[in-house]
């Protein structure tokens, strides 16, 4: 198990808890937790009952959502109120700085990045595609990877637009695709780069609902999403090609607090594995449903 879990199992026994370990099947979970009258905490979760929690990786360790609607981009925090003006600014900046410091400063991602460096056309929209053979990336999309690049193909803008493939993506059309678009446009570079060199020469960040946009915030980038995402207060959302002049436009002439954002979305509405009062946080958790953890 990873060591989140086992830090859960062993902490929550530790302290008289029954803990229990079963496969997660999609399809006969409310069965199974409708004919128990114990708590249930879901692995890559989506589905609502007053004894569930789902929990997932929240986009960058060490952060994981415990959440009663599901995980990332199914999570309820999508409908919470981020107020920055609400928030101590020192204890957002130094949270933002330790995020910058362990993966803007070590060059880090969520998936392996290269080493080496790479020079990244200045003042570019940076696109960052996913592979929409993943169930939640397909269910969540507003546009899918072509209509989103196409959308910004359609725009009278002479700014570099650098596409970074999804190093996972297991279609070999998307990268035909991909060739012929460049053969048309020059404003098109294809790149497998660093995540963070592409940033860092970025005027705006184009995904449908990558963690990438949650990167570009901490390098202090706009962002711009196609897709349904529990992070979109801190970005623009298209929900249609005709809207992504507009998008862009507004995503880079506002000014967003990121060093807020990030402290409320991971501070605030999330569980650190690396804290030492993980357990504690956890109980929290379960005992905002309203269960009783005497039970």
């Amino acid at each position: 198990m990873k060591p989140y879990y086992v830090k859960l199992t062993e902490g929550l026994a530790a302290r008289g808890f029954r803990v229990g370990l079963t496969v997660h099947d999609r399809m006969t979970l409310l069965a199974e937790v409708a004919a128990s009258d114990a708590f249930h905490i879901v692995d890559h979760g989506g589905q609502r009952h007053a004894r569930v929690l789902n929990t997932g990786i929240a986009y960058v360790y060490p952060f994981w959502n415990l959440d009663p609607w599901g995980i990332r981009a199914m999570s309820s925090i999508s409908e919470k109120t981020f107020d920055a003006k609400a928030l101590d600014v020192d204890a957002a900046t130094t949270f933002a700085d330790r995020l910058r410091k362990r993966w803007v400063v070590a060059r880090k991602s969520r998936y392996e990045q290269p080493i080496a460096r790479a020079k990244i056309p200045s003042d570019c929209i940076a696109v960052f595609l996913q592979s929409e053979s993943h169930r939640d990336t397909r269910e969540t999309c507003h546009l899918d990877l072509r209509q989103m690049v196409k959308a910004l193909m359609a725009r009278a803008d002479p700014r570099p637009i650098v596409i970074k493939p999804h190093p996972l993506d297991p279609d070999p059309s998307t990268r035909r695709f991909l060739a012929r678009i460049a053969g048309r446009d020059a404003r098109i570079t294809l790149v497998d780069a660093n995540i963070h060199d592409i940033l860092a020469q970025a005027a705006v960040c184009v995904t449908i609902n990558s963690a990438v946009g949650i990167e570009a915030m901490m390098h202090g980038r706009p962002v711009v999403l196609c897709g349904q995402t529990d992070f979109h207060h801190g970005a623009v959302t298209v929900t249609s090609a005709d809207a992504m002049d507009n998008a862009i436009a507004q995503a880079i002439t506002t000014n967003w607090p990121h060093d807020a954002f990030l402290y409320w979305y991971f501070g605030l509405n999330c569980l650190n594995a690396g804290k030492e009062t993980l357990v504690y946080d956890f109980l929290a958790k379960v005992a905002q449903t309203g269960f009783a953890l005497a039970r």
